[in-house]
């Protein structure tokens, strides 16, 4: 079936203001994308080191939600991109297996990182869900369980029939995920603000743990919007 959407295209080489703005828009957006896969990494990596896994039970819950959420998340976006991405050589459907790898892992980690911090506040004798991150975190978790349910209905459309055209389950699938990665950084910053993390980062360090998840957000929300973006149509 026909849709009536079109979808922000790239700027096409040799219009609008020129040859020169349009490829400094392409290296723009390659180097965005470059930087957020080293702050994806380079976040989860510090995050682990700070926390000191397996010094306490509460050590693993960053680790195991940094590399959910900071990376995994992150990556499974971002591989669909076509500027600075490392899978850009793989196939649509060599993207969608490795797309779905990554959110099988996150589901694990994100799962074994919820656990861990349960334990840790039951063993401690800490009430659950006193803080905005906490509360931010099961908001997370449950938009995630939502969204990867959505995303079997795509990946399995004809044994998960819903009246609803594939273009647009894509379409909802996409704003759905976008709404899952900006909770999902709330719920990061927010945890700067916790007593661990504050006790532990401080300064100058502190602020750019702060800023540094909004990045990546800002690329994933630009990259969804300018391919499912809906646009009015232009009639001839």
């Amino acid at each position: 079936m026909s849709s009536d959407v079109e979808y922000s295209p790239l700027p096409a080489e040799g219009s609008g203001s020129g040859v020169h703005d349009f490829w400094l828009y392409v290296w723009m957006r390659r180097f965005s994308v470059i930087a957020s896969h080293v702050i994806a990494l380079g976040l989860t990596l510090l995050i682990s080191l700070l926390s000191r896994p397996g010094t306490s039970l509460f050590s693993w819950h960053p680790v195991c939600m940094s590399f959910a959420y900071c990376l995994c998340l992150t990556e499974g976006v971002l591989l669909f991109s076509a500027e600075g991405s490392p899978f850009c050589f793989k196939s649509r459907q060599g993207k969608v297996r490795l797309h779905w790898f990554l959110q099988t892992l996150l589901l694990v980690a994100s799962t074994t990182g919820a656990t861990f911090i349960v334990a840790s506040k039951n063993v401690s004798d800490l009430p659950h869900l006193a803080s905005w991150h906490s509360l931010l975190g099961v908001g997370t978790l449950s938009s995630t369980l939502f969204q990867l349910a959505a995303g079997l209905c795509l990946l399995f459309p004809k044994c998960i029939r819903l009246p609803v055209s594939p273009q647009r389950l894509k379409l909802y699938h996409a704003t759905c995920g976008l709404l899952v990665y900006l909770l999902a950084t709330a719920t990061v910053v927010s945890a700067m603000f916790s007593d661990w993390f504050s006790a532990t980062v401080r300064g100058a360090a502190w602020w750019a743990f702060l800023l540094l998840p909004l990045f990546p957000a800002a690329v994933v929300m630009n990259q969804i919007t300018n391919a499912y973006l809906p646009r009015k149509k232009i009639s001839s």
